[in-house]
């Protein structure tokens, strides 16, 4: 359609990603903030941060189920309702269950971004659809490089961390102004029949990528979300890590498109397992400006997961629609809400144990976070495992674009 005005959609998308990443390295920056001001214990930080975490995948399967019926502008809309409800319920939250409930708003907010964006994109880009998704996915290390300069400077001259939350109004509003009034590109290309899409994703493929998704979502997010608590006692600035490691998945990720072409999806999804594994061990065995070597490493292991395994989905299973573009965000994000509270467990069991052995202060903090690193260095190492066996099979399933050639080089025979 002419009047469609892709790149301004494209840009939308980005700056409602970019509020979607803020949310996450500005929450992750006030976590001692909310603790010391409400009396929370880790745990009780976990089950916020899990709020937010789950309100994700809520919005994704939803958002994912009525793709077909209402289309990604309407979602986009209503992404923008929730974001703007979430962050001024937080900025004047009263306690602990106030907190839960605005967290769940701006994950449900987060998780529409999600659902409208991704198969949006996959259907304006139909034939470089890996490629364009991290090109998209850009905007999430940007968003959390924005976000933890931007607590880390604010904490710095002494702003609340109600300010440093009102800092995500302004992006809001303009993504908000860039959606308003245009008319979105027709779903030419996606698989329209959600009955479809639901067959599609009993292939036994997508249930072992759901699986997959579950441990890459927690080894980049759980480790994100609680680099304040893991990393705080290390020597290093953990915001500055945070915004050092969201830097290089940035670049990764825009330069993303001549990697999968070399390697395919399976290769880069093993690839980054094996350095994400390797970045969660450095984590535990340095200290002070070696971290933020191990912190180099860490980045260039889990840049790829998130949209790489979205395209995946889009490429080797595209019968199964927004919908199965929706669900895996969505499962990924539900795995990091169920992980949450037992990551906040992790802290305060380590640092009670410490703390019964005469150690105190930074250095009890610190065994804590190494306590919490160790157990979260596991999750790659199973990834290592089940996308080596990806790898030995990836012979056995074809992506859309092989597909699409065999079928147009048996026409012309």
């Amino acid at each position: 359609m002419s009047n469609v005005n892709n790149s301004r959609i494209f840009i939308a998308c980005c700056v409602a990603l970019t509020v979607t990443a803020m949310t996450f390295a500005l929450r992750a920056g006030i976590l001692n903030d909310l603790a010391s001001g409400f009396g929370l214990s880790s745990t009780q930080l976990g089950w916020v941060n899990s709020m937010a975490f789950l309100g994700f995948p809520v919005a994704t399967m939803v958002g994912g189920l009525i793709y077909n019926l209402i289309g990604a502008k309407k979602i986009m809309y209503l992404a923008f309702v929730c974001h703007l409800v979430g962050l001024i319920m937080t900025i004047t939250a009263g306690g602990f269950f106030t907190l839960l409930l605005s967290s769940f708003f701006v994950g449900f907010a987060n998780g529409l971004v999600e659902a409208g964006c991704n198969p949006l994109i996959a259907d304006m880009y139909h034939k470089n659809k890996t490629a364009m998704l991290n090109r998209f996915h850009v905007w999430f290390p940007g968003g959390i490089v924005v976000g933890a300069l931007a607590g880390h400077f604010l904490g710095m001259y002494g702003m609340s961390w109600q300010i440093q939350i009102a800092i995500m109004i302004p992006p809001t509003l303009a993504y908000g102004y860039l959606i308003f009034g245009q008319t979105f590109p027709e779903m030419q290309h996606s698989e329209t029949s959600t009955k479809t899409n639901l067959l599609a994703m009993v292939n036994p493929l997508y249930i072992f990528m759901l699986v997959c998704m579950t441990l890459t979502a927690v080894t980049e997010l759980g480790t994100g979300q609680w680099i304040q608590q893991i990393l705080g006692a290390s020597g290093a600035h953990p915001l500055m890590i945070l915004a050092l490691t969201a830097g290089i998945m940035a670049v990764g990720r825009y330069y993303a498109g001549g990697l999968v072409h070399r390697f395919n999806p399976v290769g880069v999804l093993l690839y980054s397992a094996i350095v994400s594994t390797i970045g969660l061990f450095l984590f535990t065995v340095t200290s002070g400006a070696a971290t933020y070597l191990a912190a180099v490493v860490f980045a260039l292991g889990v840049t790829y997961f998130w949209p790489t395994m979205i395209g995946f989905v889009g490429e080797y299973l595209p019968k199964t629609g927004a919908l199965g573009m929706s669900i895996i965000g969505g499962i990924g994000m539900f795995s990091v809400s169920m992980w949450n509270p037992i990551i906040g467990g992790w802290i305060d069991t380590a640092k009670t144990k410490a703390i019964a052995t005469g150690v105190t202060g930074a250095e009890a903090d610190l065994a804590a976070g190494q306590a919490a690193l160790t157990n979260l260095g596991l999750f790659p190492v199973v990834c290592i495992v089940l996308f080596a066996i990806l790898f030995v099979m990836r012979g056995k399933f074809q992506s859309q674009a092989q597909i699409e050639a065999a079928e147009i080089a048996k026409t012309d025979s």
